[in-house]
């Protein structure tokens, strides 16, 4: 996918080795990811109007080369219902960034504002991520979210390419595999379009093997026929550069 590769060395091209949010949901969605409604704004006006457009609630979250975890720098506000709250936040996480950029003695640019996103409907957290091995190269991790893989650590792994057995084999082994197919009268969770999740990942970094993390996390799973959604997504990628001079 040409857009990857233009997103990729534009990243590069700013001295980054990960893209931003807005760039990792242009990404995912060229590769068919089930993604929420999303845009940028620079100024709170318009982050208030593209708000509206998408539909609250909306989060919205600080958008900057300097900044790769937004929380840290106070940079998110979730589960906003009007204007005038994007507007006020809008206006926090840009105070927030810049005392975060005194603290760490850098300037932050905040030129290209802020992300907005439509707050999705919570559903059973699963984590799709991929990691780059030295030796073995590309591997796929698959895990249900939140304490699952925190604390219990119930994650399972593939190495990339991966075939929709794998993807369906990865799925029925982590421990947890039960929540999936609907537990204490839960309804079964939607599987199909997890695999697709899990497929389309496997081709996105076998296109682009100069990827070398990716996180979706959390993606949300809904009930059987009411598919997915990738709510926050991560990606990494490593600069040629480097690689050639560590190979001296």
């Amino acid at each position: 996918m040409k857009i990857a590769k233009q997103i990729f060395k534009q990243a590069l091209e700013e001295g980054r080795t990960f893209v931003l949010e807005h760039e990792a949901k242009d990404i995912m969605k060229a590769y068919g990811l089930p993604v929420p409604a999303y845009d940028t704004a620079t100024t709170a006006e318009a982050a208030a109007e593209k708000a509206k457009k998408i539909g609250f609630p909306v989060v919205l979250k600080i958008l900057s080369k300097d900044i790769l975890h937004k929380s840290d720098a106070g940079g998110v506000k979730i589960d906003l219902k009007s204007e005038e709250e994007v507007k006020e936040a809008f206006s926090t996480i840009m105070d927030n960034a810049r005392k975060y950029g005194k603290e760490k003695g850098i300037e932050v640019d905040l030129s290209r504002g802020a992300f907005i996103s439509d707050f999705a409907e919570m559903g059973t957290e699963v984590i799709v991520g991929v990691t780059k091995d030295p030796q073995f190269g590309h591997a796929l991790m698959f895990g249900l979210g939140g304490i699952f893989v925190e604390i219990l650590k119930d994650v399972t792994f593939r190495l990339i390419p991966l075939t929709e057995i794998d993807a369906r084999e990865m799925i029925s082994e982590i421990k947890a595999a039960k929540v999936l197919e609907g537990v204490r009268g839960q309804q079964p969770r939607d599987v199909d379009a997890l695999v697709e999740i899990i497929m389309a990942v496997s081709k996105m970094v076998s296109e682009n093997p100069e990827i070398n993390e990716i996180d979706c996390n959390p993606t949300f799973l809904y009930e059987r026929g009411k598919g997915a959604l990738v709510v926050d997504a991560r990606i990494l990628i490593e600069n040629p550069n480097e690689k050639a001079a560590s190979s001296h």
